[in-house]
């Protein structure tokens, strides 16, 4: 093959290569235009319609004011679209609310504190950096005065009923001082002598005028983006079948009235596994329990067949009836 015709056929290829390299720029210009218009026409992100009137344990939001609204709006917007949190804490509702709520309504704490205990912890105990625990995320000087055992041992800010009482005399504490709820939601969050504090030296004792650090100042928007969430989750997109919510377990009571060296031996005993058993008693922090003379410690188990998931789900409102049976340590290493 001569010298021209191979320059005739390397002319040939380099021009069906350059055409392939423009058909495959334009297509690809044309895909990417394509599935632009595709996300535009299928990514659909609302803003939310805030309510027109909404209340804190019976105490008006005074939505009219510009930094309330936006306030509001950020939270609700932040927790609605944070879906996977969200969800998984309306889920959790449904067995927690219903050993909490007898309790605020015991010690005449308004039913929208639930939510004050929703956002401190997501229904998780959890520990914050400050040393906070447990579901009302109580740090150990508060939770000692108001009645709780916090031991190397025994933690009570873990067990649920007992720390929910004593946020309850928190509460009512802060109530007597401060004479709103609202601001005593706040202090929760701030300290009583920070809220006092700030009132006097800002000259107002209302919670929506005080300039307060950006946790707290968050803090109550935080509580009723919840509450909103909880009593209209279809109108912000979640859409939760009964029977995806999370069922109360039935439980029964076991007394302890002398020194469990083993813990584990013990769950052995009651024929759970210590996973389980540690999961209804997160209170205890050791492997073994020391008990005084005359001291008595309860703990929570569920009753036989709780691992059967499904046998719960159908007898959701059933499922919260409580089994107490009351046994000795004696009698249960005999």
């Amino acid at each position: 093959m001569n010298k021209r015709n191979i320059l005739i056929i390397a002319l040939i290829c380099f021009t069906l290569f350059e055409g392939f390299l423009l058909l495959n720029t334009r297509q690809k210009g044309q895909s990417d235009i394509n599935y632009t218009k595709a996300y535009q026409q299928n990514n659909k992100i609302f803003s939310l319609v805030l309510p027109s009137k909404l209340d804190f344990a019976g105490e008006p939001m005074p939505l009219n004011l510009y930094y309330v609204r936006e306030g509001l709006d950020r939270e609700l917007s932040i927790n609605t679209y944070w879906q996977s949190s969200t969800l998984i804490m309306l889920k959790k509702t449904n067995r927690y609310f219903r050993i909490m709520t007898p309790i605020l309504k015991k010690y005449n704490v308004p039913d929208d504190f639930k939510y004050l205990a929703l956002i401190e912890s997501g229904l998780t105990n959890v520990v914050s950096p400050a040393g906070a625990s447990g579901f009302w995320q109580i740090i150990t000087e508060t939770g000692k005065r108001y009645g709780l055992e916090i031991t190397d041992e025994v933690d009570e800010r873990y067990n649920l009923e007992k720390s929910t009482e004593a946020a309850c005399k928190l509460l009512q504490h802060s109530y007597s001082l401060f004479e709103n709820w609202t601001l005593s939601a706040a202090a929760y969050n701030a300290g009583e002598n920070r809220i006092q504090k700030e009132m006097a030296g800002q000259k107002s004792g209302n919670y929506y005028d005080l300039y307060l650090n950006t946790e707290t100042s968050r803090y109550i928007f935080r509580i009723l983006a919840l509450k909103l969430l909880y009593e209209h989750p279809t109108e912000f997109g979640y859409y939760i079948r009964q029977k995806d919510l999370y069922p109360p377990i039935p439980t029964y009571t076991v007394t302890i009235d002398t020194t469990v060296p083993d813990l584990v031996a013990l769950a052995k005993k009651l024929d759970v596994n210590y996973r389980v058993f540690k999961e209804f008693n997160p209170w205890l922090r050791k492997d073994k329990l020391t008990v005084a003379t005359g001291k008595k410690y309860t703990l929570t188990l569920p009753v036989k067949g709780f691992e059967d998931y499904d046998k719960l789900l159908p007898g959701v409102e059933n499922a919260e009836l409580i089994f107490n049976d009351t046994l000795t340590a004696g009698k249960l290493f005999k």
